[in-house]
């Protein structure tokens, strides 16, 4: 057999003029997600690690909603606060030492509040060190695909080992919305009160009817402004992240930009129905020649409103494909390509099964690929 080669086969390629997106934002680091169709509409040095002061408490989050899913602690359970937890500065939910305060309220100090002194005692609660919670914080971040992030503390406080990529909190926001869809409503709550001190939350899209309904501000000197925001219209949600503005009033004005822009120039394109052949590949030396590919859902593409019937869909796979091929196998993808956008993949299966040709037809095939290569080589003399 020769040398296996990657295969890309147009499926519609429509000729006009496009205009590439050029969107700009003045934030060091950003991205666009849409959940609906996983595609990436924006992203501005992404990957990098970055300080992400106040936003980190997503991970904090995440690691005492799976406390919680796990049984190992409920929303009455109580943890007590320590002398390190009362003398935690920025801001607070205003825990005295010694009072033991529930699951519940805690969640909501850290969402609605930003409290620091709530996070170190969920850290304290749940690991007995902040130190240890915030390893097993770097560790569980790993494992759920955050490549650039790395804990220092519970809190975002500022230190050399407290980095996020703005990639990385999108999958988080991702996960809080997704995997804990029982504790997301906390973050579009609008004020808490703790200790008779009431404090509003500090995500400034929640009053603006944009549909935003989460998630968590960041600020701090190092840091800059930042924000990782989710807002729903229709039925599109979009999660964005924006880092590094100069203030709060910019931060506030540049994510309401990005929102509106996500939902406003956009739209949906059904690219193939749920099990229709979208095509086939090559097989090498099986009782076909070829394998029908398929989808098991439907796959549906998110579009520059511009570019909507000028984009390129293409089968891309490793081949030919070397027979026996098992039916629902994935053994292609279709690549979705449009201008000023991200190349989107989807997983595409055979159709069938493809058995192995005979003796005698394996041989046919060997012989006419002999053939082949030998007039090639003729031609190159």
């Amino acid at each position: 057999m020769t040398a296996a080669k990657v295969i890309l086969y147009a499926l519609t390629f429509l000729i006009t003029t496009s205009i590439s997106w050029a969107f700009e934002t003045p934030a060091r680091n950003a991205m666009v997600y849409d959940v609906q169709t996983g595609t990436v509409l924006f992203e501005k040095d992404a990957v990098r690690p970055m300080p992400p002061a106040s936003m980190s408490k997503l991970m904090t989050l995440n690691m005492l909603f799976e406390a919680l899913r796990d049984g190992r602690v409920a929303l009455d359970t109580k943890f007590s606060v320590s002398e390190k937890a009362h003398k935690m500065g920025g801001s607070k939910m205003f825990l005295r030492q010694g009072e033991r305060v529930s699951v519940e309220n805690l969640i909501k100090g850290i969402i609605i509040q930003s409290g620091n002194d709530a996070c170190v005692v969920v850290a304290e609660g749940l690991e007995g060190s902040e130190a240890e919670f915030a390893r097993k914080m770097t560790v569980r971040a790993k494992k759920i695909g955050m490549k650039n992030s790395s804990f220092a503390n519970s809190t975002g406080w500022p230190h050399p080992g407290q980095r996020m990529s703005a990639e990385d909190l999108v999958i988080l926001a991702n996960r809080m919305i997704t995997e804990f869809p029982e504790y997301y409503p906390y973050f579009a709550e609008k004020s808490f009160t703790w200790a008779n001190i009431k404090q509003d939350n500090r995500n400034p899209l929640l009053k603006l009817g944009i549909g935003a309904d989460g998630l968590k501000t960041g600020h701090t000197e190092e840091a800059g402004y930042g924000l990782v925001g989710s807002a729903v219209q229709g039925d599109r949600r979009v999660i964005f992240v924006v880092s590094g503005l100069e203030s709060s009033a910019q931060r506030a004005s540049e994510s309401e930009r990005i929102a509106n822009w996500a939902f406003r120039n956009f739209v949906k394109k059904k690219v193939t129905e749920q099990d229709a052949v979208v095509g086939s590949a090559d097989v090498w030396l099986g009782r076909k020649k070829t394998v029908e590919l398929y989808s098991p859902t439907d796959i549906t593409a998110l579009l520059p409103y511009d570019t909507v019937d000028t984009y390129k869909a293409s089968i891309k796979y490793t081949g030919p494909l070397e027979a026996p091929i098992a039916k629902d196998a994935q053994v292609a993808t279709l690549l979705l390509e449009a201008e000023g956008m991200k190349p989107v993949e989807y997983p595409l299966y055979a159709k069938t099964d493809i058995r192995k040709g005979g003796l005698l037809s394996r041989m046919k095939v060997s012989a006419e690929k002999l053939k082949d290569e030998i007039i090639g080589s003729a031609d190159e003399r």
